[in-house]
């Protein structure tokens, strides 16, 4: 038997779906769903297509599960410099640039630094890091926490995000490692907020405190474009929105 009918009961039951609810949602009977689970029928091509789109799998899984029975993956993982990727990448510029004099970044499904805006670039040279470089190897390390004000609640509501990126991909070790690391620490202490949670950072010539918001593309059909998020920071107080005008002033 395949690998195929044990990957699709393993994220029918990451779902938290049953082989009705499935069934339901593939529009396919119950008694069908059991008979891939057993190995007992084999899907098609467009079978995987509708139950990847049932079971809301990322593009990876949907190759590795093609592959599983036996058909050749369908999404390509584009190069950054291919020439298919210069509206994507013309795009991301656009956004990110566009944002300036506030931080922008693009990050790959492993929170590495894929790129970065000017005002980001200013940011995280101060926290030693650059393009390229890993969030997550920084949030786990000692150098973070004693430069953000109200590093356990920002610690907390990055463990959440962590187990929420790792469930939808069906379980990311490198995500899983480091939500374990960052919810080992200190808990955060009950108290009034805003509407937003922001990072309080205090760098060796500023303090910033500043909220964030998530973009993802809308239809990707790449598993590269399909892990990529554009985050976009925005100052939380009048403070904040001075120093990084002021900082986009004498840097030209």
């Amino acid at each position: 038997m395949s690998a195929f009918p044990n990957a699709l009961k393993t994220w029918r039951k990451a779902r938290r779906l049953s082989q009705l609810d499935l069934a339901v949602e593939a529009e396919v009977s119950a008694r069908h769903i059991s008979f891939l689970e057993t190995g007992r029928a084999q899907p098609s091509r467009d079978m995987i297509g509708r139950l990847g789109d049932a079971l809301q799998l990322p593009l990876t899984a949907r190759n590795q599960l093609l592959s599983q029975a036996g058909f050749a993956a369908r999404y390509p993982s584009r190069h950054w410099d291919d020439a298919d990727m210069a509206p994507i990448r013309a795009a991301i510029e656009y956004m990110l640039e566009g944002h300036a004099p506030y931080p922008g970044i693009a990050l790959d499904r492993l929170w590495n630094l894929v790129r970065l805006n000017r005002p980001a670039e200013q940011l995280y040279a101060q926290l030693g890091l650059r393009q390229g470089d890993s969030l997550l190897d920084m949030m786990t390390s000692d150098v973070l926490p004693p430069l953000i004000e109200n590093w356990p609640v920002v610690a907390h509501h990055a463990v959440q995000r962590l187990r929420t990126e790792s469930a939808a991909q069906g379980g990311v070790p490198e995500l899983d490692r480091a939500a374990s690391v960052l919810g080992a620490g200190p808990t955060p202490i009950d108290q009034a907020v805003g509407p937003v949670v922001p990072t309080i950072l205090r760098t060796p010539t500023m303090r910033l405190s500043l909220f964030g918001t998530i973009a993802q593309f809308g239809t990707p059909e790449d598993v590269a474009l399909d892990d990529l998020k554009i985050e976009l920071f925005y100052p939380a107080d009048d403070a904040t929105r001075n120093a990084l005008t002021t900082l986009a002033a004498a840097t030209g």
